[in-house]
């Protein structure tokens, strides 16, 4: 079962580590994301980081089985490093669920909407368009933080 969905630039490192594994009960970490898949010296670096009996893939989000991992019973992280591949991971069945926002660096045309995440007015629209079809989206950094509802 997909327990949270995850958009951090950084995709595995300490906050998810060391906060999120541990508070949700993850199983399992599924990152979706071209680059991380495609980029095998990072891909092994980010498995190494994450204790052993947490199960890590990395896939194109266009290889993940989103059906599977929303239907079995491991309880699973899915990371995305950015807002488009949420949409894209929506089209190869994503399910309804939470969309948490971590952490998306700041960039020229973004804006702060939190203390860790900027975005620009396109990403704000894909965000707004899932939150139409069926998703929760909330900006939290950690799980000691209080979660934020896009506003």
């Amino acid at each position: 079962m997909i327990v949270l969905n995850r958009i951090d630039n950084r995709l595995i490192h300490g906050q998810v580590i060391e906060a999120w594994l541990p508070h949700l009960h993850i199983e399992r970490v599924v990152v979706a994301d071209d680059e991380a898949a495609a980029d095998s010296l990072a891909a092994e670096a980010m498995q190494l980081a994450v204790p052993p009996e947490v199960q890590v893939s990395m896939r194109r989000v266009s290889q993940v089985d989103f059906a599977k991992l929303g239907h079995d019973a491991v309880r699973t992280l899915v990371l995305f490093r950015e807002v488009a591949s949420v949409l894209t991971a929506r089209e190869f069945g994503l399910p309804d669920g939470q969309l948490n926002i971590g952490n998306v660096h700041a960039a020229p045309g973004r804006h702060a909407v939190s203390r860790s995440v900027f975005l620009s007015e396109v990403e704000e629209q894909q965000l707004h368009v899932l939150t139409q079809g069926g998703m929760t989206v909330v900006i939290q950094a950690v799980p000691a933080e209080k979660p934020l509802p896009l506003a």
